[in-house]
């Protein structure tokens, strides 16, 4: 029994150290995954908000054109 506690405290802290770098990086890419994602909601809306205006630019260049 005591050859165990001799390998544990060996094995311990790479274990705690493994663990705990392990819980950083998960938390580090569920931020980056999250972070990609609100990205690219701001990219749709703004792609779409330019979409609009560009649609009534032409639809007012369209009635100034249309005019005698």
């Amino acid at each position: 029994m005591a050859d165990f506690w001799d390998y544990f405290s060996v094995l311990a802290p790479s274990v705690g150290l493994a663990l705990i770098f392990w819980l950083v990086m998960r938390s580090v890419f569920r931020v980056d995954t999250g972070e990609r994602q609100a990205k690219a909601e701001l990219e749709e809306r703004e792609a779409q908000e330019w979409a609009r205006q560009r649609a009534e630019q032409g639809s007012a260049a369209d009635r100034k054109t249309d005019t005698p």
